[in-house]
C-alpha cells in the first residue's frame, strides 16, 4: 500500500472515531466522573474569574486552595493568550467565578480520606458563579481538576469558554489508593522531574507516590542517623537531602498526593554496604542484608525513624521481594548463626521480615511488603500488611481470602517498564477480578502503575508513563458500571487528554505504537 494512501486511510479512521459517540456524546474528561448532567449553552470565563470561600468550613490557612486555583487559572490559559478585551460574548453568559465550600476544617491528608466532590455551573444567573462542594479540601482539589477540563479556548473570540452548561457533576473514586511507582535508585531522578511528575498525577487524579528511593544500584538519600549510607549515591550530586524529601511530601500533598517511601529489605540493598560493609555478609557475597548482625536492625530502625519525621503517610513500603538467600548460607559467621537459632534460610528470611516489620510499627506505620512475602510466609505477616501483588493474576483473590488487604500491580498489565504493554491493557486491567464477596473486594484498596527505573531518566520518563498510566487511572477512578467494556470506546477521549497533558507541558507519548512511542509521521495530535 501506498504511503498516501495509508496515511489516508488511517487519518479518515480517526475521524470516524472522533466523530462517534464513543466519545460519550463529545465530552473530553478523563477520568470519567461518577455522574453528570449537561446542557447546550457556552458560558464565557470572566478577565476577573474569582475565589470566592464565604460559607466554608475550611480556612486555607496555607493557601493550598488559593494556589490550586491559581494552578486551575494557569494551565487553562496556557496555552494561548487571552483577549480580555473581547466584546464577542454576550455579558449575560458571563462566569464570574467559583465558589467553593468545604465541610471541613481539617486538611490532613492520609489514606481514606473523603475525596468526593460536587460540581455545579449554572447556565444563567447575575452574576453566574459555579459552585463546588466538598467535605474535605482534597475533594476540592479533584473538583478544580475536573473544572479545568470543561475550559476551551475560542479562537475566535481569543477567550475562554465553558460548553454544555448547565454542568451537573457528582464524582467520587472508586478506589482510595491509586499509585504511581518511580524509581530513583536505577536512575536519579531530579527534583523538578518528580514535581512534574507530581503534577501530571494530580491531572489524572491519582493520589499516591510510591518513591522506590534505595535499590542494589544506588542509595541517594540523606539518612542524617546514618550519614554514610548514601556513599551509596552515583555521584555527589545525584543525592536527595532530607529537606528535598520534606519538599517532595509538602509538593505532593498541596495536590492531594500521599508519598509513600519504600525501604526495600533484605535483598535489593547491596548499595547499603558502601557506606557500611558489616551489612553485608562478605564483600564476595554482599546481597541480602546480613540478617545474623545486629547492626542490621539497629540501622533499619534509624532509617525508619528518620522517615517518620518526613514521610508522614500511613503506610511505608518494606519491600522484601526476590530474596535470595543462598548468600546466608555460604557465609561461615551466617550459617554459624541460623544454626545456632535453628533456623533454615527460608525461616531466615522469614525472620528478618517480621522483625522489620515490628521496627516499622514502632515507628507508627502500617506496612506494605511485595507479595513474595505473602506466597512464602502469609499467615505469619503482621495484619497491619497490606500485600503488593506483582508477579501476576490471581494473587489478589488470595491475599483478601486470608483476610489481609492487597494493592494490585500485576506486572503483565500495570508494569511502565514493559514497553510491549499497551495502554488498552493498562485499561482494562481490573483489580477486582474473581473477587465476588463484598468485604473482600473491600479489602482490594487499590491499583498502582509501576515505573521501574532501569530504562528511563529525566529525559524519557514521562513518555513512558504516559498516557497509559492515564488509562489504568481511569479504571482507579471511575465506577465499574461507567467503565468502557472495550477500550475502542474510549480512544478519543484519551487521545483528547493526551494532547491536554502536552498542552500542559506533560511529554506524553502517542496512543499509537509501544510504550513511549515517538510520533510515526506529520499530523494532528489527535490523530496520533
Amino acid at each position: 500500500m501506498e504511503k498516501k494512501t495509508r496515511n489516508l486511510i488511517f487519518g479518515l479512521f480517526w475521524m470516524l472515531l472522533a466523530s462517534s459517540n464513543l466519545c460519550i456524546d463529545g465530552l473530553n474528561i478523563w477520568p470519567m466522573p461518577s455522574s453528570l448532567k449537561y446542557g447546550a449553552k457556552t458560558l464565557y470565563l470572566s478577565k476577573d474569574f474569582g475565589l470566592d470561600t464565604v460559607g466554608s468550613k475550611y480556612v486555607d490557612a496555607s493557601s493550598t486552595l488559593k494556589d490550586a486555583f491559581q494552578r486551575l487559572l494557569d494551565i487553562v490559559e496556557t496555552a494561548h493568550a487571552i483577549d480580555t478585551n473581547s466584546t464577542y460574548y454576550n455579558p449575560s453568559l458571563l462566569l464570574k467565578g467559583m465558589r467553593v465550600v468545604i465541610s471541613s476544617p481539617n486538611d490532613e491528608l492520609q489514606f481514606g480520606v473523603d475525596e468526593s466532590y460536587k460540581l455545579s455551573i449554572p447556565s444563567s444567573g447575575n452574576p453566574i458563579y459555579a459552585t463546588l462542594e466538598a467535605p474535605t479540601l482534597y475533594g476540592a482539589l479533584h473538583g478544580l481538576q475536573t473544572f479545568s477540563q470543561l475550559c476551551h479556548f475560542n479562537f475566535t473570540t481569543r477567550i475562554i469558554e465553558v460548553r454544555q452548561a448547565p454542568w451537573n457533576i457528582i464524582d467520587q473514586p472508586r478506589f482510595s489508593y491509586r499509585g504511581l511507582l518511580i524509581d530513583t535508585s536505577r536512575h536519579y531522578q531530579p527534583l523538578p522531574i518528580i514535581k512534574n511528575v507530581i503534577d501530571a498525577m494530580a491531572y489524572t487524579k491519582l493520589n499516591v507516590l510510591h518513591w522506590h528511593i534505595v535499590d542494589t544500584q544506588s542509595f541517594p538519600l540523606e539518612i542524617p542517623s546514618y550519614p554514610k549510607l548514601w556513599n551509596g549515591a552515583y555521584s555527589p550530586s545525584e543525592r536527595y537531602t532530607m529537606a528535598d524529601a520534606a519538599e517532595i511530601v509538602n509538593y505532593a500533598k498541596r495536590q492531594g498526593i500521599n508519598v509513600l517511601a519504600e525501604l526495600d529489605v533484605p535483598g535489593h540493598a547491596l548499595s547499603w554496604g558502601i557506606g557500611y560493609p558489616s551489612l553485608w555478609p562478605s564483600s564476595d557475597c554482599p546481597e541480602p542484608l546480613d540478617v545474623s548482625n545486629e547492626f542490621t536492625f539497629k540501622l533499619i530502625d534509624g532509617v525508619l525513624s528518620d522517615f517518620s519525621k518526613v514521610f508522614n503517610f500511613k503506610f511505608v513500603h518494606l519491600g522484601g521481594d526476590e530474596v535470595d538467600t543462598s548468600c546466608w548460607v555460604m557465609t561461615p559467621h551466617v550459617r554459624k548463626w541460623l544454626t545456632k537459632h535453628g533456623l533454615n534460610e527460608t525461616e531466615a528470611y522469614q525472620y528478618f521480615v517480621l522483625r522489620a516489620q515490628q521496627i516499622a510499627i514502632s515507628h507508627g506505620y502500617e506496612i506494605i511488603n511485595w507479595e513474595e512475602t505473602f506466597n512464602n510466609f502469609g499467615n505469619k505477616l503482621s495484619r497491619k500488611t497490606v500485600v503488593h501483588n506483582w508477579l501476576g493474576g490471581g494473587v489478589a483473590q488470595q491475599v483478601v481470602a486470608a483476610g489481609l488487604r492487597c494493592i494490585v500491580s500485576n506486572q503483565d498489565k500495570w508494569y511502565l517498564d514493559h514497553l510491549d504493554i499497551t495502554w488498552q491493557q493498562f485499561y482494562m486491567n481490573e483489580p477486582l477480578t474473581n473477587i465476588t464477596n463484598l468485604q473482600q473486594q473491600k479489602l482490594v484498596i487499590g491499583g498502582e502503575v509501576c515505573m521501574w527505573g532501569e530504562t528511563v531518566d529525566g529525559s524519557d520518563i514521562e513518555q513512558t508513563i504516559w498516557p497509559r498510566a492515564a488509562a489504568a487511572a481511569e479504571r482507579m477512578w471511575t465506577p465499574y458500571d461507567k467503565l468502557a467494556k472495550d477500550p475502542r470506546q474510549v480512544t478519543g477521549r484519551l487521545s483528547h487528554f493526551r494532547c491536554l497533558l502536552n498542552q500542559r507541558g506533560v511529554a506524553a507519548a502517542p496512543l499509537t505504537g509501544r510504550g513511549r512511542a515517538a510520533p510515526e509521521e506529520p499530523g494532528s495530535c489527535y490523530k496520533q
